[in-house]
């Protein structure tokens, strides 16, 4: 079957199968300023070295602040960080009013009350059709030992 053939609604459903964490990965722009986006493809790669991976839509407003990114940090949300995950979903919004951020190394935001926290170096930037994806070398991780927000056929479990 080719990629025309393919129904492109259903092939959503089908992934949709698939559980995910979600995530809020975060960086600084050239300027300074902080950025974010949700994601849920967010995947660890290695143990050794540690590396994982995620991916971002070449229509994101913050493409191109991530592909240029040196340093960024996966904020893994929490049950009770759905109000976060849609701030970060949305555009054209200030993401991080109100929100008490840590600095993380090379100055990226760390969201407080996430699950777990995982700060990157990038190392590799991959092509994937209409994403791009990030590979990130872990140097700092954080586990808060609380459940994580899942997302399972189009919606929020807790």
């Amino acid at each position: 079957m080719s990629s025309n053939e393919i129904d492109s609604l259903e092939y959503r459903r089908a992934l949709g199968c698939f559980a995910t964490g979600v995530a809020v990965v975060t960086t600084l722009d050239k300027s300074g300023d902080k950025a974010g986006i949700t994601v849920n493809s967010f995947n660890s790669v290695s143990l050794d070295p540690p590396l994982v991976l995620w991916s971002i839509g070449e229509d994101s407003l913050c493409y191109d602040i991530f592909v240029a990114a040196e340093h960024f940090a996966v904020n893994v949300l929490a049950t009770h960080q759905l109000e976060i995950c849609r701030r970060f979903a949305a555009s054209g919004t200030d993401k991080f009013s109100d929100l008490q951020c840590n600095e993380g190394i090379g100055g990226v935001p760390l969201l407080p009350e996430s699950s777990a926290a995982f700060e990157c170096r990038t190392e590799h930037r991959y092509e994937g059709g209409d994403h791009k994806i990030i590979v990130g070398r872990v140097l700092r991780f954080e586990d808060r030992k609380t459940d994580p927000l899942i997302f399972y056929r189009g919606r929020f479990l807790k």
